[in-house]
Protein backbone atom coordinates (compact mmCIF):
# COMPACT_ATOMS: atom_id res chain seq x y z
CA UNK A 1 0.00 0.00 0.00
CA UNK A 2 1.40 3.55 -1.25
CA UNK A 3 2.10 5.93 1.66
CA UNK A 4 -0.57 9.07 2.03
CA UNK A 5 1.23 12.13 2.03
CA UNK A 6 -0.29 15.16 3.21
CA UNK A 7 0.23 18.87 3.80
CA UNK A 8 -1.09 20.91 5.73
CA UNK A 9 -2.36 24.47 6.58
CA UNK A 10 -1.97 25.91 2.97
CA UNK A 11 -2.68 29.43 2.11
CA UNK A 12 -0.76 30.74 -1.17
CA UNK A 13 -1.19 29.23 -4.72
CA UNK A 14 2.68 28.55 -5.06
CA UNK A 15 2.61 26.48 -1.84
CA UNK A 16 -0.49 24.41 -3.11
CA UNK A 17 1.27 24.30 -6.54
CA UNK A 18 4.36 22.64 -4.78
CA UNK A 19 2.54 20.33 -3.18
CA UNK A 20 1.03 18.82 -5.89
CA UNK A 21 3.82 18.81 -8.19
CA UNK A 22 5.91 17.42 -5.73
CA UNK A 23 3.60 14.27 -5.24
CA UNK A 24 1.47 14.95 -2.46
CA UNK A 25 -1.56 13.21 -1.99
CA UNK A 26 -3.64 15.49 0.04
CA UNK A 27 -3.89 19.46 0.81
CA UNK A 28 -4.95 20.46 3.94
CA UNK A 29 -6.99 23.69 4.75
CA UNK A 30 -7.42 25.24 7.97
CA UNK A 31 -10.69 26.70 9.13
CA UNK A 32 -10.23 26.58 12.47
CA UNK A 33 -8.57 29.44 14.97
CA UNK A 34 -4.95 29.43 13.90
CA UNK A 35 -2.13 31.57 11.96
CA UNK A 36 -2.85 29.00 8.91
CA UNK A 37 -6.30 30.12 8.89
CA UNK A 38 -8.64 30.76 5.30
CA UNK A 39 -11.98 31.42 4.64
CA UNK A 40 -13.99 28.52 2.72
CA UNK A 41 -13.88 30.68 -0.50
CA UNK A 42 -9.95 31.17 -0.06
CA UNK A 43 -9.40 27.74 -0.15
CA UNK A 44 -12.09 26.77 -3.46
CA UNK A 45 -9.96 29.96 -5.00
CA UNK A 46 -6.62 27.78 -4.03
CA UNK A 47 -8.09 24.28 -5.03
CA UNK A 48 -9.50 25.49 -7.99
CA UNK A 49 -7.33 23.60 -10.86
CA UNK A 50 -6.22 20.77 -8.53
CA UNK A 51 -6.00 17.51 -10.22
CA UNK A 52 -8.61 14.85 -9.14
CA UNK A 53 -6.23 12.91 -7.36
CA UNK A 54 -5.06 15.44 -4.77
CA UNK A 55 -8.01 15.04 -1.62
CA UNK A 56 -8.81 18.71 -0.94
CA UNK A 57 -8.96 17.96 3.30
CA UNK A 58 -11.07 20.63 5.48
CA UNK A 59 -9.15 20.63 8.93
CA UNK A 60 -11.65 22.42 11.59
CA UNK A 61 -11.34 21.47 15.16
CA UNK A 62 -14.91 21.47 17.53
CA UNK A 63 -17.27 23.59 14.61
CA UNK A 64 -20.78 24.22 14.77
CA UNK A 65 -22.96 22.68 12.18
CA UNK A 66 -23.72 25.86 10.68
CA UNK A 67 -19.74 26.55 10.35
CA UNK A 68 -19.28 22.79 8.93
CA UNK A 69 -22.13 23.45 6.68
CA UNK A 70 -20.75 26.62 5.72
CA UNK A 71 -17.58 24.89 4.32
CA UNK A 72 -19.03 21.96 3.12
CA UNK A 73 -21.34 24.30 0.99
CA UNK A 74 -18.70 26.78 -0.41
CA UNK A 75 -16.05 24.76 -0.09
CA UNK A 76 -17.23 21.40 -1.30
CA UNK A 77 -14.07 19.51 0.34
CA UNK A 78 -13.38 16.02 -0.18
CA UNK A 79 -12.24 14.99 3.47
CA UNK A 80 -13.63 16.60 7.09
CA UNK A 81 -10.81 16.15 9.30
CA UNK A 82 -11.91 17.36 13.05
CA UNK A 83 -11.61 15.81 16.46
CA UNK A 84 -13.31 12.47 16.96
CA UNK A 85 -16.00 13.41 18.88
CA UNK A 86 -17.10 16.16 16.80
CA UNK A 87 -18.87 13.70 14.21
CA UNK A 88 -21.07 12.92 16.85
CA UNK A 89 -22.48 16.12 16.52
CA UNK A 90 -22.17 17.04 12.85
CA UNK A 91 -24.40 16.32 10.17
CA UNK A 92 -21.39 14.83 7.31
CA UNK A 93 -23.17 13.50 3.64
CA UNK A 94 -21.62 10.00 2.56
CA UNK A 95 -19.75 12.40 -0.26
CA UNK A 96 -17.08 13.15 2.33
CA UNK A 97 -14.70 10.92 3.66
CA UNK A 98 -13.95 11.44 7.56
CA UNK A 99 -10.65 12.05 9.10
CA UNK A 100 -11.08 11.33 12.89
CA UNK A 101 -8.71 12.93 14.94
CA UNK A 102 -7.41 10.96 18.02
CA UNK A 103 -5.14 12.90 20.18
CA UNK A 104 -2.27 11.48 22.10
CA UNK A 105 -3.39 10.25 25.16
CA UNK A 106 -7.11 9.89 24.69
CA UNK A 107 -9.22 7.55 25.93
CA UNK A 108 -10.65 6.08 22.45
CA UNK A 109 -7.69 4.46 22.02
CA UNK A 110 -8.24 1.77 24.43
CA UNK A 111 -11.50 1.00 22.98
CA UNK A 112 -12.35 0.92 19.12
CA UNK A 113 -10.32 3.34 16.89
CA UNK A 114 -12.10 3.70 13.31
CA UNK A 115 -10.93 2.42 9.81
CA UNK A 116 -8.79 5.57 9.22
CA UNK A 117 -7.75 7.99 11.89
CA UNK A 118 -5.33 10.78 12.37
CA UNK A 119 -3.00 10.63 15.26
CA UNK A 120 -1.02 13.78 16.83
CA UNK A 121 -0.54 16.02 20.22
CA UNK A 122 -2.67 17.54 22.14
CA UNK A 123 -2.53 21.04 20.27
CA UNK A 124 -2.33 20.97 16.09
CA UNK A 125 -0.13 22.77 14.53
CA UNK A 126 2.36 23.22 16.80
CA UNK A 127 5.37 20.80 16.32
CA UNK A 128 4.42 18.57 18.72
CA UNK A 129 5.55 14.84 18.31
CA UNK A 130 4.11 11.74 19.86
CA UNK A 131 5.72 8.67 21.09
CA UNK A 132 6.32 7.07 17.90
CA UNK A 133 6.93 3.81 20.16
CA UNK A 134 3.27 3.90 21.28
CA UNK A 135 2.32 5.56 18.38
CA UNK A 136 4.19 2.02 16.08
CA UNK A 137 1.63 -0.18 18.47
CA UNK A 138 -1.70 1.52 17.55
CA UNK A 139 -0.97 1.60 14.04
CA UNK A 140 -1.36 -1.92 13.80
CA UNK A 141 -5.24 -1.08 14.86
CA UNK A 142 -5.80 1.09 11.71
CA UNK A 143 -5.07 3.39 8.90
CA UNK A 144 -3.35 5.77 10.72
CA UNK A 145 -1.95 9.38 9.28
CA UNK A 146 0.73 10.67 11.61
CA UNK A 147 1.20 13.61 12.23
CA UNK A 148 2.95 16.33 14.92
CA UNK A 149 6.20 17.53 14.84
CA UNK A 150 7.66 16.16 11.41
CA UNK A 151 9.88 17.40 9.27
CA UNK A 152 12.49 16.61 6.46
CA UNK A 153 15.06 15.62 9.53
CA UNK A 154 13.23 13.35 10.87
CA UNK A 155 10.39 11.82 8.93
CA UNK A 156 12.31 8.95 7.38
CA UNK A 157 12.61 7.79 10.91
CA UNK A 158 9.02 8.36 11.84
CA UNK A 159 7.63 6.22 9.15
CA UNK A 160 10.37 3.58 9.99
CA UNK A 161 9.10 3.51 13.18
CA UNK A 162 6.06 3.99 13.28
CA UNK A 163 4.75 2.30 9.49
CA UNK A 164 1.85 4.58 9.50
CA UNK A 165 -0.83 4.85 6.52
CA UNK A 166 0.13 8.17 6.43
CA UNK A 167 1.97 11.37 7.24
CA UNK A 168 1.10 14.88 7.54
CA UNK A 169 3.27 17.88 8.08
CA UNK A 170 2.37 21.74 8.65
CA UNK A 171 4.87 24.07 10.82
CA UNK A 172 7.69 21.35 9.80
CA UNK A 173 7.52 23.39 6.11
CA UNK A 174 7.33 26.08 7.31
CA UNK A 175 10.41 29.22 7.18
CA UNK A 176 8.35 30.61 10.18
CA UNK A 177 4.54 30.50 11.27
CA UNK A 178 1.97 30.37 8.52
CA UNK A 179 4.41 30.63 6.37
CA UNK A 180 5.21 27.67 3.99
CA UNK A 181 8.39 26.83 2.30
CA UNK A 182 8.24 25.26 -0.97
CA UNK A 183 11.46 24.33 -1.34
CA UNK A 184 11.15 22.55 2.43
CA UNK A 185 7.60 20.83 0.75
CA UNK A 186 9.04 19.33 -2.21
CA UNK A 187 12.35 17.93 0.18
CA UNK A 188 9.57 16.55 2.66
CA UNK A 189 7.46 14.57 0.43
CA UNK A 190 10.83 13.50 -1.18
CA UNK A 191 12.09 12.45 2.04
CA UNK A 192 8.60 10.55 2.40
CA UNK A 193 8.80 9.02 -1.01
CA UNK A 194 12.54 7.40 -0.74
CA UNK A 195 11.57 5.84 2.69
CA UNK A 196 8.76 4.19 1.09
CA UNK A 197 10.32 2.83 -2.03
CA UNK A 198 13.06 1.10 0.72
CA UNK A 199 10.21 -0.57 2.29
Amino acid sequence: MSLLVKICGLRKADDVKAAVSAGADAVGFVFAESVRRVSPSEALKLTQYLPKRVRRVAVMRHPTQSEWQDVLETFAPDVLQTDIDDFESLDVPDSVERWPVIREGQAVIESGLPAVFLYEGIRSGAGQAVDWQRAAEIAKRGRMILAGGLGIDNIATAIRTVHPHGVDVSSGVESRPGRKDPGLIRLFIKAARAVEKQA
